[in-house]
């Protein structure tokens, strides 16, 4: 069987997947970084590179190649979703947001190769690859991200940004398709 139609048996018949059903999906497919000829090379000057596994009205499935860069606090718009380590250990990041003030850091925790980690709606969080490992990551969202906001702690500044962009702060002005004013804490 091939990735692909083992991807597509696992998740086309997900409804509105609850938080566990699509952390029993994602460790159902069981897929390794040896199942990824073709993984992107991290991208320049970006913290990751990512390929678009799968996606329907209801799932997406992506994998991530991370530079020694760290993403942008962000969110996951009106989507939840699980990440689970391939490979290398990620830093992740917490944060909250009181207000329309800047997000501050609650606490960040290390997931190490194998451990999965729950991304609920609207939490705020950054990762990025730690102890100059090579990490690659597995990101299972229902509904398929769209209205993600990312933030710039130094300019504080945030915005919502296209689907195409990821969790850093857009390159083109057509990827912010909306700015939010924030308040200075």
């Amino acid at each position: 069987m091939t990735l692909i139609s083992r991807i597509k048996d696992v998740l086309d018949p997900l409804k509105n997947p609850s938080k566990a059903e699509l952390k029993k999906a994602l460790l159902q497919l069981n897929i390794t970084v040896n199942d990824l000829a073709d993984l992107p090379e991290p991208s320049a000057g970006k913290p990751y590179n990512r390929k678009l596994l799968y996606k329907n009205s209801e799932v997406e499935l992506l994998v991530m190649n991370w530079s020694q860069l760290e993403c942008a606090p962000h969110d996951h718009g009106n989507s939840h979703g699980w990440i689970h380590v391939l490979s290398g250990i990620s830093l992740n990041s917490v944060y909250e947001v009181k207000g329309t003030g800047l997000p501050t850091e609650l606490f960040h925790e290390y997931h190490l190769q194998g451990n999965s980690f729950f991304a609920p709606k609207k939490a705020i969080h950054k990762m990025e690859a730690s102890n100059h490992s090579d990490l690659v990551t597995l990101h299972l969202y229902s509904p398929p991200i769209t209205g993600m906001i990312v933030y710039d702690l130094d300019k504080c500044a945030a915005c919502v940004v296209s689907d195409d962009c990821g969790a850093w702060w857009p390159d083109e002005q057509y990827q912010k398709v909306k700015e939010i004013k924030i308040k200075k804490n």
